[in-house]
C-alpha cells in the first residue's frame, strides 16, 4: 500500500467525502449489454461524485478512498483531481483491483437499464480504520459518507461506524443512506443502515428506499425513525423533497423550523444516474453558504437537474450566480422552469431561455 504523493498535515476543507469510486463504461448506443459493441469510459462513485460537484461549484473538497495500483486507479485519481478535488490522501493497493462497472442506456420512460458491477474484492473494500488517514478524513467542515461504503466489507463498516461515532472535534456528518440490497452480505443491511443514519447530523434518504429497507411510509414516519439527526432530507423522486428538523418535545430547535417541501423541476431527462449525488451536493453547498432551507432544497434540485441532463454521473453545475437567481424565483416562476441538455452552459442572464415556451 502506498499513498499518492506525500500528504502532509491536512488543511481544513469545506467537504471531505470518503468512499469507493469506480471506472464506469457507458454504452456507445442503446441496447442490451449483450448487444452494445463498445463503451465510453467515465467515472462514478456516490461520494466522489459529491466531491467533484462541490469542487466544480467552487468549494474546497477532498476525496479519500482506495484504488488499485493499476491503470484504472490512475484514471480515477487523475479524473477526480481534474475537478479540483484534493486526492492526496487516496491510497493505492498493489494487491487488489480498482472496481469497474458497465451499464446500458436507460429507457427515458421507465429508467430501465442493466448494470454489471465488477467490484468484489476491490481495493476500496479493503479500507479500514487502521489504513485510512482519519485526520485527513475529519479535516472538513462537513464529512460526507454513504451506506454503500458500509456494505463493501466488515472492515469498511467498521470505518464508517468509527466516523459516525460521537466524539470531540467530529465534523458535521452527512450520510446518504443509498440502500443497495445486492451489496449486503446478509439481510441485516437495513438495520445497520438505520443505526448509521441515526449517528449522522444530516441524512439523505429516498422515500422509496425507506419503504424497501425499513417499511416506512412518508416523511413524518421516516423522521420519527431517525430522531437524532439535526436534519433529515427525504427525497421523493420527481415529486420533490422534504426537509424535517429535529423534534425537541414539540419545538424545532434547528434552523429548518417546520417541515419544508420543495417541488422538483421539470427536466428533459437524459439519464437518471448521479442525480441523487448531485442533489446532495447542491444541498450541502447551500448549507455551507448558510442559505435558507427552501434555497438548500432548490439548489439540490438544480444540481440534480444538471446531472439528469447528461448521460454520465457528473455534469457541469450552473454558475453560482445563475443558480442563485433561479433559486430566488417565486413559486410560479420556479414551477414554470423546464431544463434540458446544455442548460447549465446557457447565458446566465437569460433565464427565459430555460422556461417553457
Amino acid at each position: 500500500m502506498t499513498a499518492i504523493g506525500r500528504p502532509t498535515a491536512p488543511d481544513v476543507v469545506d467537504v471531505v467525502a470518503l468512499g469507493e469510486s469506480m471506472v464506469a463504461f457507458l454504452p456507445s448506443r442503446p441496447g442490451r449489454l449483450a448487444d452494445v459493441p463498445s463503451f465510453d469510459r467515465a467515472i462514478g462513485g456516490a461520494e466522489s461524485n459529491v466531491a467533484c460537484t462541490l469542487a466544480a461549484a467552487g468549494h474546497s473538497a477532498r476525496w479519500v478512498g482506495r484504488v488499485g495500483a493499476d491503470g484504472f486507479g490512475d484514471h480515477l485519481v487523475e479524473s477526480i483531481g481534474a475537478y479540483g478535488v484534493d486526492v492526496g490522501f487516496v491510497r493505492r493497493d498493489p494487491g487488489r483491483p480498482t472496481g469497474i462497472y458497465f451499464r446500458t442506456a436507460g429507457d427515458r420512460a421507465t429508467d430501465a437499464h442493466e448494470v454489471a458491477y465488477y467490484r468484489a474484492g476491490s481495493a476500496a473494500s479493503a479500507m479500514t480504520v487502521g489504513n485510512t488517514d482519519l485526520d485527513a478524513v475529519r479535516a472538513g467542515r462537513i464529512l460526507h459518507l454513504s451506506g454503500i461504503t458500509a456494505a463493501l466489507s466488515e472492515d469498511c463498516l467498521g470505518l464508517v461506524r468509527e466516523l459516525t461515532a460521537p466524539g470531540a472535534g467530529r465534523p458535521l456528518v452527512s450520510f446518504d443512506v443509498n440502500h443497495r440490497p445486492g451489496l449486503w452480505r446478509d439481510a441485516d443491511g437495513p438495520r445497520v443502515l438505520l443505526g448509521l443514519a441515526r449517528g449522522a447530523d444530516i441524512v439523505f434518504v429516498g422515500d422509496d428506499e425507506a419503504r424497501e429497507a425499513w417499511g416506512l411510509h412518508g416523511a413524518r414516519a421516516i423522521r420519527r425513525a431517525l430522531p437524532e439527526p439535526e436534519i433529515v432530507v427525504v427525497k421523493q423522486g420527481g415529486h420533490g423533497a422534504t426537509v424535517l428538523g429535529r423534534d425537541t418535545g414539540g419545538a424545532r430547535r434547528d434552523a429548518t423550523g417546520a417541515a419544508v417541501f420543495e417541488p422538483a423541476l421539470n427536466v428533459d431527462v437524459v439519464a437518471a444516474v448521479g442525480a441523487g449525488d448531485a442533489f446532495a451536493a447542491g444541498f450541502l453547498s447551500a448549507t455551507l453558504r448558510r442559505l435558507p432551507v427552501r434555497d438548500r432544497l432548490r439548489h439540490g434540485h438544480l444540481m440534480a437537474a444538471a446531472a439528469l441532463t447528461v448521460p454520465g454521473d457528473l455534469a457541469t453545475p450552473p454558475a453560482r450566480d445563475h443558480a442563485d437567481r433561479l433559486a430566488a424565483l417565486d413559486d410560479t416562476g420556479w414551477g414554470t422552469l423546464r431544463l434540458g441538455p446544455g442548460w447549465t452552459e446557457a447565458d446566465t442572464r437569460a433565464e427565459e431561455e430555460v422556461r417553457t415556451p
